[in-house]
Formats: structure tokens, C-alpha cells, sequence
């Protein structure tokens, strides 16, 4: 069992500690709560340079400071409620804190009242790989002739590579996992012109990535995380010092602070599919334009930030795009529609994740949705800072995991 330490207001955590207990114990975590002396409380504040006005928060971060006096302690979840403003501004406090006394690798969890499991076990499961597997995940080339499986929530992605190059790729809609992944890797054979039994090794992650592993045999499996800030590393050659990958995908995003390519600290999700590449997928059909030119009828749009431009009236995906059809029949102009959907994505990722952690440039912007020129744009405008979108961007988890297969 690997020991994490929970760093929370409260151990006996809002009602869900048998929860958090159970799927660490799944995944082969110990969850462990720091031992601290009360009268030390004020002086871990001091410490971290803030003072809370809830007690608990004040606590939490006494228990950060005490983490330091156990090594055998090897990552921390970093645990609060969702919305709590304070209390995100402790855990940022408490994150920046460790990360710059050690090395281990953090996660942040934001409670809500019915949390879901799925949710937690991939938080955990990522952290656990981030410990265990560092070896594997200091990987930065990828040598013999290997296959990368990505079988997200609505795309499948497989690229054949073969000493560090992509030499073949597929990319189709998830309809049956299995079947999706087996014609996937089919066109990227085909297309890279070699048999399957020339292949080394083949690797899976993502969503499907138990039933697609079972199928092809798989050589390797490993959660997203992880995997996706490989990629990212390796296509924009991004392998030493800070880098900020932005991931935004079909269903969710990930939001991944990495060191020397490898991941070591993230959070997941919006709490809205608003905020994913489904949520354009659907205002592309509004628009009448297919989902690959919607960034460039975005770009179109001159309205300049402040000067009158039309926004989306909420960031709920239904609500969403109802104002959008109400303000094409109201003669606003498409590409202004366009760039407001766009900007309704970029705004929701940054509202519920980049703002609960800093950013670290370079910036690099992954999976399907970094294709859309116009969230580029919007998050470029947001941060102040220049977004690299590196070749086959849509291919990071597909190419993180082809690569780290050839170190097994």
C-alpha cells in the first residue's frame, strides 16, 4: 500500500470518508491523516502566509506543514468543499506550499454533496500511477514499432509509431468500444503499411480502456492522466522544467501541471458538459457547419472583448445552446455565435480549474478540442499567454501511451 496523506478540513470528510477509504484501499492507496499539535496551528499559518478565518482550514494546513516530518509519506489529496471560496484558496495555498518543499505528486479534490465514485477512483488511480511509475513516465522517446490505443468517450484514437514518429493513425467515433478500437487500428495499420504482427507492443488508455485492453491483449494500461501529459511532452518537445497541458475532450478535461514531462498535479472535469467538445459538437449542428470548420467561423468574428459581443446566457450545455438558437433568430451574426460557443468553453474551464491552480508556462492545448481555433483564441485572450497546439494534438493520449508500452 502506498501512504498519501489527506490534507482536509475535517477526517471524518462531509459524510463520504468510507467512500474515499474504500476506493484508495482499491487502487492500493493508504490514506493517512498527519498528526499535529494544536498549539502549532498559528505558526503553520504563518508559514503559509494566510490566515482563514474557518479554524478547520487553519488546521488543514497545520497538517500540511507536519506531512513534511514523515518520508514515508510518497503524494497528498488535497480535499475541500466544492464552492467554498476560502477553502480553494487554503488548498492553493497548501499545493504551492508542498511543491515547493517536495516533490510528490498532489491531487485536488472540490466535495459535492453526491460525489461520484468514478470520479474519485480515476483522482486516485492517476496518483497512484504518478508514484509507482515514475521510472516508466521519465520515458521521452519511443523506440521499436508500437501501437497507442486512446478510447475516449466519443472518439477512439490509435496511431502506429515507430521509433519516435507516427507513421500511421485512425480516429473514429466511439460507437462499441471494442469494435471502434478494431477498426481504429485497422486504418492506422493500413495507413502506416505494415502487418500487426511487426508490431512490438500495443498499449491502452482512456475510457474503454479495460474492455479494449482485455480485447487486443494489451501490453499496457494506464489512466489518462498520466498518459495525456506524455503525449503532450513528447509532441511539443516539451520534456524539461514547467509546462500547463490543458486537455479538453468529448465528455471532460483535464487540467495538468506537469515537471520534466511527467504529471505532478491536475484536477478533472467541469461540472457540465458545457464545457467539453460535445457541448460545440451540438452548437456546430446549430450552426449548420461541420465541427472542424467551427473554430474558423469563430476566427471570423471582429465584435472585439467588451464592445458588444454576444454571450451565451449560461453555461449549462441545455441552457447553452437554447440561447444560441434564440440569437440566431434574433439576426446575430453566425461566426458571433460561433465565437461566443467557444468562448463559453474556455470560460467554463478556467471559472471551475485553471482558477483553482496556476499556470505554468508553456501552455499546451491537447485532445479534440484544441483543433478549435477559436477556444485557442479565447484562451490565449484569458491567460495572456501564447497556446502551443502541437502536430496530431488530438492524438496525445494514443501517442503518451504508444510511447510508454516501449519501456515495458
Amino acid at each position: 500500500m502506498t501512504k498519501v496523506a489527506q490534507i482536509s478540513c475535517g477526517t471524518e470528510y462531509s459524510g463520504i470518508q468510507w467512500m474515499l477509504d474504500d476506493i484508495a484501499g482499491r487502487v492500493g492507496i493508504e490514506l493517512v491523516y498527519p498528526e499535529m499539535e494544536l498549539s502549532k496551528v498559528e505558526l503553520a499559518c504563518k508559514e503559509l502566509g494566510f490566515v482563514a478565518e474557518s479554524p478547520s482550514l487553519n488546521m488543514m494546513m497545520a497538517r500540511a506543514v507536519s506531512m513534511l516530518d514523515d518520508p514515508t509519506i510518497k503524494g497528498a489529496l488535497l480535499l475541500t468543499c466544492f464552492r467554498c471560496a476560502e477553502g480553494t484558496i487554503a488548498k492553493d495555498m497548501v499545493r504551492r506550499f508542498l511543491h515547493e518543499r517536495t516533490d510528490i505528486p498532489i491531487i485536488s479534490y472540490s466535495n459535492v454533496e453526491k460525489p461520484k465514485e468514478i470520479e474519485i477512483f480515476s483522482r486516485l488511480e492517476a496518483l497512484k500511477t504518478m508514484i509507482t511509475r515514475k521510472a516508466l513516465l521519465m520515458r521521452e522517446k519511443q523506440e521499436g514499432i508500437t501501437i497507442g490505443v486512446d478510447s475516449g468517450s466519443s472518439t477512439t484514437k490509435v496511431v502506429v509509431m515507430r521509433d519516435n514518429e507516427i507513421i500511421g493513425e485512425g480516429w473514429l467515433p466511439t460507437t462499441d468500444p471494442v469494435k471502434s478500437a478494431d477498426d481504429a487500428i485497422e486504418a492506422a495499420l493500413k495507413e502506416a503499411g505494415i502487418s500487426g504482427k511487426k508490431v512490438d507492443a500495443i498499449g491502452v488508455t482512456g475510457h474503454g480502456r479495460e474492455l479494449v485492453s482485455e480485447h487486443v491483449k494489451a501490453d499496457l494500461n494506464l489512466e489518462e492522466v498520466s498518459v495525456v501529459s506524455k503525449g503532450a511532452a513528447l509532441l511539443s518537445k516539451r520534456h524539461k522544467g514547467d509546462a500547463t497541458v490543458i486537455d479538453i475532450g468529448g465528455m471532460n478535461n483535464k487540467l495538468i501541471l506537469m515537471r520534466d514531462g511527467i504529471a505532478n498535479t491536475f484536477n478533472l472535469g467541469g461540472i457540465c458538459g458545457g464545457s467539453s467538445g460535445r457541448f460545440l459538437e451540438v452548437a456546430s449542428h446549430r450552426l449548420d457547419v461541420d465541427i472542424s470548420k467551427l473554430g474558423q467561423l469563430a476566427m471570423k468574428s471582429k465584435v472585439k472583448k467588451g464592445e458588444g459581443e454576444f454571450e451565451l446566457q449560461s453555461y449549462c450545455m441545455v441552457f447553452g445552446i437554447q440561447s444560441l438558437v434564440v440569437a440566431l433568430a434574433s439576426g446575430v451574426k453566425r461566426e458571433d455565435v460561433a465565437a461566443a460557443a467557444c468562448r463559453s468553453v474556455a470560460e467554463q474551464v478556467y471559472e471551475n480549474q485553471i482558477q483553482e491552480m496556476e499556470i505554468r508556462p508553456p501552455v499546451i492545448f491537447v485532445g479534440g478540442v484544441s483543433l478549435v481555433e477559436g477556444v485557442k483564441r479565447e484562451f490565449e485572450d484569458m491567460l495572456g499567454v501564447e497556446i502551443i497546439v502541437p502536430p496530431y494534438s488530438q492524438h496525445a493520449g494514443a501517442v503518451g501511451i504508444a510511447t510508454l508500452v516501449s519501456g515495458v
